[in-house]
């Protein structure tokens, strides 16, 4: 009996502030791409970016896709595009789609798609229970329990959302990179503010572990994933592990569980 051949699947994570794409051809990732996600985006747009990546990635036309977006006006623009590249309709992350993790959540409607992605993923890859952490446009912490369940989590500004509303709110703070301070004590406002954004982050990530090990009555591994997770991992006192292709594996997975019948 031959095997199946290996699907090529497009799996794209529409960010508030950046858009992620992975090719997968069976359960290998072989390769991400990178853009800036626009307030506004037509499907011919779109589909121009999305050639343009397909190339890079060595591929013109792919099998399957599906897309997680938590920017409901690009929704449907994706979706088109995406239709021109597969040879079968996207898959949309949201309700109806099947996840194969019980959702313990008060309406499981309201979880984004990149929350779902990450829980899948974790789970499979690390078991459970465990916790994950995706900073970007706002830092999430997803909690799975011990029987596998998606149990709630919490959701915060991220670091980068925090400098620019300081820049944003005070007329007179500057917007600053996001990199490590020197010294906890600033001695100017720049290295103020880089301290206040940075070593606050990770005080609060560190804190709300704690946090989440004390309500749940459990140490569980955290997995890291999203923007600067590396730099972040080294200074924060919890033991962590990165996984920058977390969401798009998560997302990969969920096309392949409402693939079987």
């Amino acid at each position: 009996m031959e095997e199946a051949a290996e699907k090529d699947v497009l799996a794209v994570d529409v960010g508030n502030t950046v858009t992620k794409l992975g090719l997968f051809a069976g359960e290998r990732l072989l390769g991400t791409w990178g853009l800036t996600t626009p307030e506004r985006l037509t499907a011919d747009e779109a589909w121009l970016q999305l050639t343009g990546a397909l190339a890079a990635l060595g591929v013109s036309a792919v099998d399957g896709a599906i897309l997680g977006c938590v920017v409901p006006p690009l929704s449907d623009t994706w979706v088109e595009a995406l239709s021109r590249a597969s040879a079968s309709r996207p898959l949309v992350v949201g309700p109806g789609l099947k996840t194969g993790v019980r959702l313990r959540y008060d309406d499981p409607s309201e979880i984004g798609a990149d929350r779902v992605a990450d829980v899948v993923a974790a789970r499979a890859s690390y078991g459970a229970p465990v916790v994950v952490v995706d900073l970007g446009t706002t830092t999430n912490f997803e909690v799975v329990d011990q029987a596998g369940a998606f149990v709630g989590g919490i959701i915060a500004p991220g670091a980068a959302l925090g400098a620019r509303s300081l820049n944003d709110a005070a007329a007179r703070l500057p917007m600053i990179e996001l990199r490590q301070p020197s010294t906890v004590i600033g001695r100017n406002t720049r290295a103020a503010m880089e301290s206040g954004v940075v070593l606050g982050e990770i005080a609060r990530i560190d804190g709300l572990l704690d946090a989440i090990a004390e309500e749940t009555g459990q140490e569980a591994p955290v997995v890291l994933t999203g923007d600067s997770a590396q730099e972040l991992s080294a200074l924060l006192r919890h033991q962590t592990t990165v996984d920058e292709s977390l969401t798009l594996r998560g997302l990969h997975m969920l096309w392949e569980t409402n693939q079987r019948r």
